[in-house]
């Protein structure tokens, strides 16, 4: 897309009035709702309470006591509480949530079966809770792959979700879109799942054992088989999660938002660490630090408010959270990567993404003020992803 001589945009996202349209509607009933947890102990302590709350409690400004500690909470012990509790509840340890891979540190709901009976009425609770964080505009430090925030406002995921998951298996599905597969490829409408060491084939549609793969219907069979992997396998649980969340606030408020923008409601904004980044940030030729259009990206880095910085690091890395070490220990597909800017090929295109190895590309323009409008632009209509 050309924006050359373009106008600024009318951005489609203006996050911070979308969240004051929907704190209107979401708002805390009179009353407050109390619970008491030991320091040690805040989600062993904390679901039971949550669970045997009525909806009507849950939408009562949401107070902690922490037992042997004398302060009172006025918000302060509230913010600590959330915090320390993703830790536990978000945990693999519990079972209800797993990380996306091996070298992914974004969370999803678990495909391991439970052992734990009383697990879905935990995972309901994780929801509430996250729904009462929200009510009470605290945030929870846990950050979900993109799919999961999809499933919360009822949409459907793509092959761009996949690849946050497994990118290597989303690179054979665009291989298979993008070429003739008609007596090469011999798939058919199944895909396999294990549980407990057993492997059991599941047709994605009806008689799909029968059905072949073909150029005619690949389409669907992409379609089917990214919906079965990111939402069918773990469907009940998120319905458990979203059941209540729904108990706190009703799902269809969310709607107002886009999946990046949920990020940010559930999980807050970061205050990025520039210096961090730039530090921590490779150059390809002929792109180097010295180069006039880098000088000019983090200039424009620095002057960006706090919300668009966040949006920037979700177009280039798929995510707003930064790692716990730094961009340091910044992850790509299947290895630590650090960012990465390149140089693009088109000096009159946007600026183009490449989330699976946190790489941006930027056109070499003639200013600062080019570059600023054309990342903005990019950034806020999500425009340019690129794949490799």
């Amino acid at each position: 897309r050309r924006v050359h001589g373009a106008a600024a945009p009318q951005y489609a996202r203006d996050f911070t009035a979308k969240s004051q349209a929907f704190r209107e509607r979401a708002r805390l009933q009179e009353g407050e709702f109390i619970i008491a947890v030991r320091r040690d102990s805040f989600f062993p302590d904390s679901w039971p309470q949550i669970a045997r709350a009525s909806p009507a409690e849950l939408k009562r400004r949401f107070r902690v006591q922490i037992q042997g500690e004398a302060g009172l909470d006025y918000g302060g012990v509230s913010r600590e509480f959330f915090f320390e509790i993703s830790k536990q509840m978000f945990s693999p340890y519990y079972g209800l949530f797993e990380y996306a891979s091996h070298e992914n540190y974004l969370l999803q709901i678990s495909k391991v079966p439970f052992f734990d009976q009383d697990s879905p009425q935990v995972l309901r609770c994780v929801g509430r809770l996250v729904g009462i964080a929200v009510l009470n505009q605290k945030f929870v430090d846990a950050f979900f792959v993109r799919h999961f925030y999809k499933m919360m406002l009822g949409k459907q995921p793509d092959i761009s979700d996949m690849e946050i998951v497994d990118p290597e298996f989303a690179n054979s599905l665009r291989w298979m879109l993008a070429n003739d597969i008609d007596g090469v490829l011999f798939e058919q409408f199944v895909d396999y799942v294990t549980e407990f060491d057993t492997r059991r084939c599941v047709e994605l549609k009806p008689g799909g054992k029968t059905i072949d793969v073909t150029n005619s219907n690949k389409q669907e069979y992409v379609r089917l088989i990214v919906k079965f992997r990111l939402v069918d396998v773990i469907q009940d649980r998120m319905r458990m999660f979203l059941d209540g969340f729904n108990d706190v606030i009703p799902l269809e408020l969310l709607r107002i938002f886009d999946e990046k923008e949920l990020e940010l409601l559930i999980g807050g904004i970061n205050d990025v660490d520039v210096d961090d980044w730039q530090r921590n940030t490779q150059y390809r030729a002929p792109y180097s630090a010295k180069h006039a259009v880098v000088k000019w990206f983090w200039a424009v880095v620095r002057e960006m408010s706090p919300e668009q910085r966040s949006r920037l690091l979700q177009f280039s890395t798929g995510t707003s959270k930064v790692p716990l070490g730094g961009f340091k220990e910044l992850y790509g597909s299947n290895q630590q990567q650090l960012f990465c800017i390149d140089h693009h090929e088109n000096a009159d295109a946007l600026p183009r993404s490449h989330t699976c190895f946190n790489r941006i590309d930027l056109p070499e323009v003639r200013s600062k003020e080019e570059l600023r409008r054309r990342l903005l632009y990019a950034v806020e209509e999500s425009a340019g992803f690129g794949i490799q």
